[in-house]
């Protein structure tokens, strides 16, 4: 089964290959997902003979986000708050594992690219998708918020385009992705995104270990991907919401395919 190999890692010389292997669930970052990731990036930091990192997903989609089935739970609200808070601070502490190893970091996009699915793309170093792929970050049309992602989207496409994508919330195609800056170039379809990912660890492949290792750092120095105690203030919104009346609405609208019915505040 898929769930008991949630992150398929595989390795051929100094490139190593991480699908995310939930396909029944467009990749959804489940828990064991999320533990499997951070076994590997302890893995990857030590590691100085791996040169590449390359991120896709099974079954033709990138990743979905958050696993929303596990954000109800029958423990107290008090509980809940705690693991919500907990689990989106180590969700933004992931990205910037990600985008801190010294590795060069290729995500391959085809499908959906939705929510958290985003962080894990903004956070690769280098990002390429298929003209089928598609990009949303639908946390508030959920009664979420986009906590973790938003620093990372900023960073890759600019405030403004980042402010657009988060507050209206709907999917947008391939060739706008590329318009903004969301991606870096894209390609018809996976047959051609696997050469261009060949072709791109080659290019990379020619570069010194530890000058590419080194520029990573340089560039990272060039300022924080947020400000002091963001993803803190993060993790405890979206904790908020996600044990909000809003949350349990949108989610259940989502799960049962209508619209949500919002209560003003």
């Amino acid at each position: 089964m898929a769930d008991d190999t949630p992150l398929l890692v595989t390795r051929e010389g100094p490139v190593v290959r991480a699908v995310m292997n939930r396909p029944e669930r467009r990749n959804a970052l489940s828990t064991a997902m999320g533990q499997a990731w951070d076994a590997l990036l302890v893995d990857l930091r030590q590691d100085r003979t791996a040169r590449v990192l390359v991120i896709s997903g099974a079954g033709g989609h990138f990743c979905a986000g958050l696993d929303l089935t596990e954000v109800a739970s029958d423990a107290t609200p008090e509980e809940r708050l705690a693991r919500q808070q907990a689990r989106n601070h180590r969700t933004g502490a992931r990205f910037a594992d990600i985008a801190g190893l010294p590795q060069v970091v290729i995500a391959a996009i085809e499908g959906s690219a939705h929510a958290g699915g985003l962080g894990f793309l903004c956070s690769a170093d280098i990002a390429f998708a298929t003209a089928d792929a598609r990009f949303a970050a639908p946390e508030v049309r959920r009664g979420l918020v986009p906590a973790q992602i938003l620093p990372w989207l900023a960073r890759r496409m600019g405030r403004a385009a980042a402010t657009r994508l988060v507050l209206e919330a709907r999917v947008i195609e391939a060739g706008e992705a590329a318009r903004i800056g969301l991606v870096h170039e894209l390609v018809l379809d996976a047959a051609a995104l696997a050469a261009l990912v060949a072709t791109t660890v080659a290019h990379v492949l020619e570069g010194a270990p530890g000058a590419l290792a080194e520029t990573k750092l340089l560039l990272a120095a060039l300022g924080p991907i947020s400000p002091e105690g963001y993803a803190e203030a993060g993790a405890a919104a979206f904790a908020r919401t996600a044990t909000s009346e809003e949350a349990a609405e949108g989610i259940a609208a989502f799960q049962a395919r209508r619209k949500p019915r919002w209560v003003a505040g």
